[in-house]
C-alpha cells in the first residue's frame, strides 16, 4: 500500500499528516518549537531546533503509525508559513536565528518605502504589502543595522529553503514562497531587480526559484537510513501554508473564500488575475503559472487567545493549555452577541491587513461595572475575529463572496464558525479534513502522481462537512459593534505610535 506524507513548517509547530493514494488520512502527528522575544518587536525561532523536531518527529511517525501497517511513502510533499528569512553563510552555516513573519523591527524602513514611488512599484510587481513582515524589508534593515553579519551572508534563505537543502541539496524556494517575499515579480516569475537592488543584493544571494511540483533531489542516504525511507521517494518542494490551504479548503470558484485562524490568519480568494488595490492593502501570491491565491494577514489569531488563556485561565494541571482553552470557550459560549459592549483590539503583534499598522496595540474598550471573566473571554474571540471580517470585507471590494470554508484549529471551533458566519451573514464551512493545509499538500502531490489531471479537478473533490447558517439577528448586532471596532482601529494610531516610542525610549 502506497501513502503519501505532508510536513507543514508551522510557526509554531511541524505537522506532519499521512494519506492513503485515495486521500483518506491515515494518521497525524505534531510538534512544537518556540518563538523568541529577545528585544521589543523581534521575533525568532532557532533553524537547527526547528529541523529536529521535524526530523525527531517525522521518524516516530514512520516508525509507529506507517511502517508497522505496511504503507510504502512514495512522495513527501512541503508547505511552510511565509515570510521567514535565515542569514547563513558560505559553509551553509545558520547565522543566528531565522526571523519570523512577526517581526516588526524593520518598521522604519518599511514606512519609508511604503510611501515612497519606488514602494508603489514594488507592490504592482511583486503582489507583497510593503511591511516589517516582508523579507525585502528584513533585508534592507539588516544591510543597516547589522552590516557585518549582511556583508557574511552568503544566501538569504526561507526556513524551508534551509530544511529542503538540509534534507537534499541546493538552494531552491518555490514560486509561492518567493512570492511572499517582496522580492519576486509575480507576473514574469523572476526575482525583480528593483527590489534587489533596494536591498542591496543580488539574485546569486537567493535560492533558485521553482514551480510548486519541482523536487529538489533524493534523500540523502543517511536520512534514507534513519527514516526508513527508499531512494524513489520523491520530495517535493510544495507550496506555502496560505496557498495549500486554499487548494485544500476547495476554494476554487467564483464566489468562495477561505478563512484560516491558526497562529495567525487570514482570508483568501483565488483566481487567474490577481487583485489590483490601490491602497496596497491586500497580497497576491502564486500557487502556479496562470493561479493567484489574493487576501489579506493578520498578525492576530489563535495566538492571542492562547495568551489570554494562559495570563488569564484557570490551570487545573500544570501546562494543560488545551483544557484550559476548552473551558474558556465553554464559558464564552453563554454571553450574549456583544460581550455587553466589550470590545477588543486584538493588535498584540501589531498588525497587517487591512490597517497595516505595524505599531498597533492591544485594546479593552467599553469596561464597566457589569463586566465578568466570560464577558472578556467573549470580547477576545469577538475581537479576533472582528479582524477577520474587517479583511473580509476589503477583500468583497474586489472579489464577490457568498460562501466561506473556515480552516485552522481556532476557526473550526462550532463557536467561532458560527459566529463568522453571523458577522458575513453568509454560510460557512468546515472541510471533512479540517487540515486543509495538509490536504492541499496532498491534492498537489497527487497531481503530480497522476491521480487527477489538474489542481482545478483535485480541488473539486474537497468534501465539506459540516455547513453553519448565519443569525440575521446576530448579524445585526454585529454590524454595530463592528462599525465601533473598525473606528477605534484607526483612531487610535497616533496613540498606537506614541505608546511605540516610549517603549523603545525605556532601558
Amino acid at each position: 500500500m502506497e501513502c503519501i506524507i505532508t510536513i507543514d513548517l508551522g510557526t509554531n509547530a511541524v505537522r506532519v499528516m499521512a494519506f492513503d493514494i485515495k486521500g483518506n488520512v491515515i494518521a497525524s502527528t505534531k510538534g512544537t518549537y518556540p518563538t523568541f522575544h529577545v528585544e521589543a518587536d523581534y521575533s525568532e525561532q532557532d533553524p537547527e531546533q526547528i529541523f529536529i523536531t521535524m526530523l525527531y518527529v517525522l521518524k516516530n511517525f514512520l516508525t509507529e503509525k506507517i511502517h508497522p501497517k505496511g504503507f510504502t511513502v512514495v512522495s513527501i510533499c512541503f508547505s511552510a508559513s511565509m515570510h521567514s528569512l535565515l542569514m547563513v553563510d558560505k559553509s551553509g552555516v545558520p547565522m543566528g536565528n531565522a526571523i519570523t513573519w512577526a517581526d516588526n523591527r524593520g518598521k522604519k524602513e518599511a514606512q519609508e518605502l511604503k510611501n515612497s514611488e519606488l514602494g508603489r512599484q514594488l507592490y504592482e510587481s511583486t503582489g507583497t504589502p510593503i511591511h516589517p513582515m516582508s523579507p525585502l524589508v528584513k533585508v534592507t534593515w539588516l544591510g543597516r543595522n547589522d552590516r557585518e553579519r549582511f556583508k557574511k551572508t552568503s544566501k538569504f534563505l526561507s526556513i524551508k529553503s534551509y530544511v529542503l537543502q538540509q534534507l537534499t541539496s541546493g538552494y531552491v524556494l518555490d514560486y509561492s514562497l518567493a512570492s511572499a517575499t517582496g522580492f519576486f515579480n509575480n507576473q514574469k516569475l523572476q526575482w525583480e531587480q528593483a527590489a534587489l537592488d533596494h536591498a542591496g543584493i543580488d539574485a546569486e544571494r537567493l535560492p533558485e526559484l521553482v514551480p510548486v511540483f519541482h523536487s529538489p533531489g533524493k534523500l540523502r542516504k543517511e536520512f534514507q537510513t534513519s527514516l526508513g525511507l527508499k531512494d524513489t521517494v520523491k520530495i517535493m518542494v510544495g507550496s506555502s501554508d496560505g496557498c495549500l490551504a486554499t487548494l485544500g479548503g476547495g476554494v476554487w470558484d467564483e464566489g468562495k473564500a477561505i478563512i484560516t485562524v491558526e497562529d495567525s490568519g487570514a482570508v483568501r480568494t483565488i483566481g487567474r488575475h490577481v487583485i489590483r488595490d490601490a491602497n496596497q492593502r491586500l497580497f497576491n501570491y502564486v500557487l502556479t503559472q496562470d493561479c493567484y491565491v489574493s487576501g489579506g494577514p493578520t498578525n492576530n489569531g489563535g495566538v492571542i487567545f492562547e495568551w489570554y488563556a494562559k495570563q488569564f485561565g484557570d490551570f487545573r494541571n500544570p501546562f494543560d493549555i488545551e483544557h484550559t482553552i476548552q473551558h474558556l470557550i465553554h464559558e464564552a459560549s453563554d454571553v450574549p452577541v456583544g460581550s455587553l459592549g466589550l470590545l477588543f483590539l486584538p493588535y498584540l503583534l501589531g498588525e497587517r491587513a487591512p490597517i497595516w499598522n505595524a505599531n498597533a496595540r492591544g485594546t479593552f474598550f467599553g469596561i464597566n461595572i457589569k463586566h465578568e471573566k466570560q464577558h472578556f473571554v467573549r470580547a477576545v474571540i469577538e475581537g479576533i475575529l472582528y479582524e477577520m471580517y474587517s479583511i473580509g470585507k476589503t477583500l468583497q471590494e474586489h472579489r464577490t463572496i457568498n460562501h466561506l470554508t473556515v480552516n485552522g484549529s481556532f476557526a473550526s471551533i462550532p463557536l467561532c464558525a458560527k459566529i463568522i458566519a453571523d458577522l458575513f451573514r453568509m454560510p460557512v464551512s468546515i472541510g471533512k479534513n479540517p487540515d486543509s493545509i495538509a490536504q492541499g499538500a496532498y491534492l498537489l502531490s497527487a497531481t503530480d502522481m497522476g491521480i487527477f489531471n489538474s489542481l482545478d479537478e483535485a480541488a473539486r473533490t474537497v468534501v465539506l462537512s459540516t455547513t453553519y447558517s448565519p443569525n440575521t439577528n446576530h448579524h445585526r448586532s454585529y454590524q454595530r459593534y463592528f462599525s465601533v471596532f473598525e473606528k477605534l482601529s484607526t483612531r487610535l494610531s497616533a496613540e498606537f505610535e506614541e505608546l511605540s516610542e516610549l517603549q523603545h525610549e525605556q532601558p
